[in-house]
């Protein structure tokens, strides 16, 4: 297993370089034969045409490493599957206005939507293929979960959903003693290491190390504070400083000149989209379009939310606030595809020109509902220092149903390791999560 190991990076670097290769050279064709045979400017020539191909590659690469499109083996299959689709779809988009900016015309895009449909078969055809050899040569680890006294079953949970990848065949906990640990771990591919004291921990992970076991650990939130810490090498013992000072004011003037521009643009495009979403609502049921509600955002400051409405009026007013649940009643037949498609949220656009909110931030959570999980976790308060956010790091890397301790740290990562190009990579990423369904699913009853 372990010599099988060493080969597994090369192993998925032959399945990107071929699928990119298929992709390519299907551009390439309908390139040379179509396009440039029927340019009106002066058609391209061998090096001209290399330098077009090499172009689409090197965009492929680009969106393929955004999306998320290489990560045979990290990925499930349809969401491995979905990722280069959508890929090469943002692509071909992109080059279709490419093509007409260099000839000067618009072309009827009926040869790139076949060329589409082409790179489509040819992503499902070698991918189903790999992936059947890659689980082949790479069958589920079967790991140990050592449990901690903060409850791990949602781990547990999303591990086990993942069978392609992991077969957790025993457990304990930390408290039946370091020894124990050791006389079991053998024999198994990787430990799971949970929420547990640090003194507990440090031992496994040492012993882990040293015996060198694949070790799975869950971040603390001090983990997460120190991994992005700055290095200090002032002296000849190592120091991690923190400033913990959330974003800097140039950070912040960056970052607020960024959400006008791109929200007043967002503004003019979605105009078509208000008006038939509106529509939409108001022959549901007559009520309101609109829907206004008081959420939290930098330093605990309240403000009011808009968002188009999709559940039925006055609908917490027996339940009180809480959660949409998977198969809420409340919920009006449009809104549905609303909250599946993230539509719902379009009104923000307005909030983030008035300086409420961001384009990239945490969630805004509501008043009341930060309040009851402060309670249980008093560190949700780290997640102001920033301004509340249209999409975010915890939006794309989490889900809807993400519990709020999972939610703190992902956005704690944000935050800690904020920078511009993190935010746009973090926009770029927000179409793919809009039509996954896993990311908008509601609560568990």
């Amino acid at each position: 297993m372990k010599m099988q190991e060493r080969y597994k990076r090369l192993i998925k670097l032959l399945f990107s370089m071929v699928l990119t290769g298929l992709i390519t050279a299907i551009y390439a064709f309908v390139w040379t034969y179509y396009f440039n045979e029927r340019m009106l400017q002066a058609p391209f020539f061998r090096r001209g045409n290399w330098m077009m191909i090499f172009l689409y590659g090197v965009l492929l690469v680009f969106f393929m490493q955004m999306y998320g499109g290489y990560k045979v083996g990290y990925l499930k299959k349809g969401n491995l599957i979905y990722s280069q689709i959508l890929s090469v779809v943002f692509l071909n988009t992109f080059t279709y206005f490419q093509i007409a900016v260099l000839d000067k015309r618009f072309y009827a895009p009926t040869v790139l939507i076949f060329m589409t449909l082409a790179d489509a078969a040819a992503i499902v055809i070698w991918t189903l293929i790999f992936e059947r050899l890659y689980m082949w040569m790479y069958p589920p680890r079967r790991m140990l979960m050592v449990y901690g006294d903060r409850s791990d079953y949602h781990l547990m949970e999303k591990m086990n959903a993942r069978e392609d990848k992991y077969e957790i065949t025993d457990m304990m906990s930390y408290r039946q003693g370091f020894q124990a640990f050791v006389e079991k771990v053998n024999g198994f591919d990787g430990v799971i290491v949970g929420d547990m004291p640090s003194h507990d921990r440090n031992l496994i992970l040492k012993y882990c190390f040293e015996q060198e076991i694949r070790t799975y650990a869950v971040p603390k939130i001090s983990d997460i504070l120190l991994r992005s810490s700055d290095d200090l090498t002032l002296f000849d013992s190592p120091l991690l400083l923190s400033r913990n000072r959330g974003l800097t004011i140039e950070q912040e003037m960056i970052k607020r000149a960024v959400d006008v521009v791109l929200s007043l643009a967002a503004a003019v495009i979605t105009l078509p989209f208000f008006a038939v979403i509106g529509a939409a609502i108001k022959l549901t049921d007559g009520g309101p379009v609109f829907y206004r509600q008081i959420r939290l955002t930098k330093g605990g400051k309240e403000f009011e939310i808009y968002k188009f409405r999709t559940m039925i009026q006055n609908a917490e007013a027996e339940s009180g606030a809480r959660l949409a649940s998977e198969k809420d009643p409340r919920i009006l037949p449009v809104g549905r595809f609303l909250r599946a498609t993230r539509l719902d949220e379009l009104p923000q656009i307005y909030n983030i020109l008035k300086g409420d909110m961001s384009i990239v931030g945490p969630r805004p959570e509501r008043p009341e509902l930060a309040a009851e999980i402060e309670k249980e976790i008093p560190e949700f308060t780290y997640r102001l220092k920033v301004k509340a956010g249209l999409t975010g790091y915890a939006q794309v890397y989490g889900k809807y149903n993400t519990t709020s301790y999972d939610k703190l740290k992902l956005d704690l990562t944000y935050i800690r390791n904020y920078s511009i190009l993190l935010d746009l990579k973090l926009i770029i990423m927000t179409p793919k999560i809009m039509l996954l369904k896993e990311s908008t699913e509601g609560v568990k009853e």
